[in-house]
């Protein structure tokens, strides 16, 4: 049901139609114990009791928690303990969105539980636990937050801010199906997290074992029926060196290939445009499925990445990169034999020294009698369908992963006031 009554959210559940009424949170929770306790307390001893420190909050090691939390053990000691429907809060933070951040205690404990240093700690009296969770977190809060908040580097709230936070609430009844519902949105997106993990694991293993590791002929894992060893051929047995120029500047797009996104439009990566588009004849023609090689080093290439041009499109590139076009070997297992880590070693014995830091040096003559292990063309095209499989089924997961997230921050927005 939709509203443009001030005293109703614009998103309301079918059947609840009565004005909201404005609280003060102070009047609807009781404030519970927190004690001073830093990372000293901890210990590697079981205890039987958990602590929730402010830094938990923030890193999410404390957020719905459940007897499988990863929480810190502390020393014994006599302490008041919180309980399911708790929250708590953190009173500072070095980003003033962080300010009040919240935690919840979602289920029973078989552990003691207490609120720790920086941490403001209530139990909702006259308000649903899992709703008020959901309304900490509201751009309404944050805002709050921010008015009263103090300090410079970190920002600071007091019980006092908290407790004289002032908003509209609906029936208690529609404050538990308001919660119930995000709290189920919130489980289906680590449902999908945990099974695009599943499949970034799946698949690092599969490059593992589907290529055979360097001095081996045969790999780990095969197809039934494929049985003769790799044969190893050299880079340019496969593939001719790219050296078309963009003469007259034909083609306009500049391309670039980023190690974690693959070819990628230059100015989207960098969001401005390196290269100078009227002076583009000095740059070589990148057609589809051409392969790219970029010296530029970092953490997810340390030797550089090698990518396949899977736009559709035709650009251009800096004559910094190495550009090859293949022949005689199937595209799909190339570019994921490119994924994996084998090739590095030939790079790293092969490498010039004296190469800059963000740079790696090879000479184009070395490069190009890089091995590539190559079995059937049949048993490439069986290596390649599996790996394009698995990465469709994490796009798949992925965007219904960013869908869910752009639910929950919708349904934020228009189910509060």
């Amino acid at each position: 049901m939709f509203s443009l009554d001030k005293k109703a959210p614009v998103v309301r559940f079918k059947g609840f139609e009565d004005e909201w009424e404005q609280r003060k949170l102070g009047d609807m929770v009781d404030r519970l114990k927190s004690y001073s306790l830093s990372r000293d307390v901890e210990t590697s001893e079981e205890t039987g009791i958990k602590y929730i420190h402010y830094g938990d909050i923030h890193t999410k090691v404390a957020d719905k928690i459940t007897r499988k939390s990863n929480l810190p053990t502390i020393k014994n000691g006599i302490y008041e303990s919180l309980q399911k429907g708790d929250l708590i809060l953190a009173d500072a933070s070095e980003d003033y969105q962080g300010i009040a951040t919240p935690s919840i205690i979602i289920e029973d404990m078989a552990f003691q539980i207490v609120a720790g240093l920086h941490t403001i700690a209530i139990r909702p009296i006259e308000v649903d636990s899992i709703y008020l969770y959901y309304l900490i977190n509201t751009q309404t809060f944050r805002r709050h937050g921010y008015r009263v908040g103090t300090g410079m580097k970190v920002f600071g709230i007091s019980v006092k801010n908290i407790m004289n936070f002032t908003t509209l609430f609906p029936s208690y009844e529609e404050q538990v199906k308001t919660g119930s519902l995000l709290l189920r949105i919130e489980k289906t997106i680590a449902l999908h997290q945990r099974k695009l993990e599943t499949l970034k694991q799946l698949k690092k293993g599969f490059l593992q074992k589907l290529f055979p590791k360097n001095q081996e002929n045969v790999p780990e894992i095969r197809f039934a029926n494929f049985q003769a060893e790799w044969e190893q051929r050299k880079l340019d047995e496969i593939s001719d060196k790219v050296t078309e120029k963009n003469i007259n500047n034909e083609f306009t797009e500049t391309l670039t290939n980023s190690a974690e996104y693959g070819i990628i439009n230059q100015r989207e990566f960098f969001d401005k445009d390196i290269s100078n588009k009227k002076n583009l004849n000095g740059y070589y023609v990148v057609r589809k499925d051409d392969f790219v090689y970029n010296p530029r080093i970092s953490n997810y290439a340390p030797v550089g990445p090698i990518k396949r041009n899977k736009l559709g499109r035709t650009g251009v590139m800096s004559p910094l990169y190495y550009i090859f076009r293949t022949h005689n070997i199937d595209k799909t297992f190339l570019e994921y034999y490119f994924d994996t880590t084998i090739w590095h070693r030939f790079m790293k014995l092969q490498g010039d020294s004296g190469a800059r830091a963000d740079r790696f040096a090879i000479k184009d003559s070395v490069f190009k009698t890089m091995p590539i292990p190559s079995p059937s063309i049949e048993e490439q095209e069986k290596i390649g369908c599996i790996f394009k499989v698995i990465d469709d089924t994490v796009a798949l997961h992925q965007k219904k992963l960013e869908q869910l997230q752009l639910l929950k921050s919708g349904l934020l927005q228009k189910m509060f006031i």
